[in-house]
């Protein structure tokens, strides 16, 4: 202990704050030792950072939303779920919005905006949960959604994020984009997708042609994987459509990295 500690009691004064309190309070509570009641403490607190973030700024609100990881058709109840943050109200942007396009417009322009934050943070949207936060009913959500659709819009919602409707899966569309050509920022702007998701996509269509190439079938993919069947299926058509040999980004995916031919070598 150094000299200035000693003078000015720093050492107790370290003692007094809220987590020593705390770890005090759970060796009492609980008869642990102080290492093991600091590991409590340090685990609990992980636990408020993940699901009781209080970092809000003004308009935005905590939310218990659908891990993105989740498959489609699992019960709600079963699904896990993380905290995302919110923005309700942009006081600038939305009193413009309001200014432009009236009631109607401004709630659109927020339904795209929980979406996309939703997403960003590894959350999905159901239209029930959109519903809650506009203060409206599930039959306008669906108008609206279908109305920003027909605008070129992407609403990440959970049913066309997790492909419980009809038609070609945002994920295989992502990819086919890519592989047209589309860099990544176009990709984000048409899309409402984030340069991580885009990449986490990519990763993945990755993962289904390297084992089709070892001769697997699309039912042992699918068990490799944890994706659904029609999803293993829809890359592997839309591989089938592009050549490696002709199409340099498809070649770069499928391309053994450096390191891995040096490791094969190893080996």
């Amino acid at each position: 202990m150094s000299r200035t500690e000693k003078a000015y009691g720093i050492t107790r004064l370290k003692s007094k704050d809220v987590k020593a309190a705390i770890i005090q309070k759970i060796i009492e509570d609980f008869n642990l030792t102080p290492i093991l009641a600091e590991a409590y403490f340090s685990q609990i607190s992980s636990y408020f950072a993940q699901h009781a973030e209080l970092d809000l700024k003004t308009g935005q609100v905590s939310y218990q939303a659908v891990a993105e990881s989740e498959h489609a058709g699992k019960p709600i109840a079963l699904c896990r779920k993380i905290s995302v943050k919110l923005t309700l109200h942009d006081p600038q942007a939305d009193l413009e919005i309001l200014q432009q396009k009236g009631i109607a417009g401004l709630r659109r322009h927020r339904l795209k905006r929980l979406t996309k934050e939703a997403i960003d943070q590894g959350g999905v949207l159901s239209y029930e949960d959109l519903a809650i936060l506009l203060t409206t009913s599930i039959v306008t959500i669906k108008r609206d959604v279908a109305s920003l659709r027909r605008e070129g819009d992407s609403i990440l919602s959970r049913g066309w994020r997790h492909d419980m409707g009809r038609g070609i899966s945002h994920k295989t569309q992502i990819i086919h984009m890519y592989l047209s050509g589309y860099q990544f920022s176009e990709i984000e702007q048409k899309t409402h997708h984030s340069e991580s998701a885009v990449a986490r996509y990519l990763r993945d269509f990755t993962q289904v042609v390297t084992l089709r190439k070892q001769k697997l079938t699309q039912g042992q993919i699918r068990q490799v994987t944890g994706f659904s069947h029609r999803l293993v299926g829809e890359y592997l058509k839309l591989f089938s459509k592009y050549d490696p040999k002709t199409n340099d980004r498809l070649k770069n995916l499928i391309s053994p990295q450096p390191c891995q031919k040096k490791q094969r070598r190893r080996r």
